[in-house]
């Protein structure tokens, strides 16, 4: 049967309906799971409410459902969720789209470049070598971490590491061809320059 209903996709809740899929559990053993397992690397929970507005958003839209409430004497209540059919139905949906289709997305950094004519080219070629130190040291830690884990974590759950991994060479590597072609004066520019590209672009033909 066709779902009526239209569910935001996001990787929190595919994180959420896998978990509910494994055994039903409540938000705070989600949240130690995603950590533990060091998804919290590719998935934003470090406000725990935005677990609990997902996990609305799954019960409201009928894709998981309260199993139990525990109550006991001292403590919060805890609620434990389960998956319902349709849940995990979707989420196999949502995990090969996700995995099949790219989608656009708007990190900070392409935003930043696409401005960086405001700055001088010292300026960037500046900033763009602390990037590069930063990337340098974030993809020594995503390499020692690979290293120390290859003989006791199987590779199937070391991929998303080794596409961190992959994402972050790339990057340094142009982000150093950039700084090196401002060091070297291939790639130049001043605010006489700019206004004159400006004249020429918004000219009439």
């Amino acid at each position: 049967m066709k779902r009526t209903k239209k569910t935001q996709r996001s990787p929190l809740a595919l994180a959420i309906l896998a978990l509910l899929t494994e055994r039903p559990m409540h938000p705070y053993r989600m949240q130690q799971l995603i950590k533990e397992r060091r998804k919290d690397e590719v998935i934003n929970v470090r406000q725990r409410t935005s677990i609990y507005q997902t996990i609305d958003r799954l019960l409201r839209d009928e894709l998981i459902t309260v199993q139990e409430t525990l109550r006991e004497e001292g403590r919060p209540d805890r609620t434990i969720y389960e998956a319902t059919a349709e849940g995990k139905q979707l989420s196999l949906e949502w995990l090969r789209e996700m995995l099949s289709t790219p989608v656009q997305e708007f990190p900070e950094f392409p935003v930043a470049v696409s401005f960086l004519s405001l700055l001088a080219p010292e300026d960037v070629q500046l900033q763009f070598e602390k990037r590069e130190h930063a990337l340098d040291t974030e993809l020594k830690h995503v390499e020692a971490e690979l290293q120390t884990f290859k003989e006791i974590i199987p590779r199937l759950f070391m991929l998303e590491s080794e596409h961190k991994r992959a994402v972050l060479a790339a990057e340094l590597q142009w982000v150093r061809a950039i700084a090196e072609d401002i060091r070297t004066g291939v790639l130049v520019w001043n605010e006489e320059w700019i206004r004159e590209i400006a004249r020429r672009l918004n000219s009439p033909e």
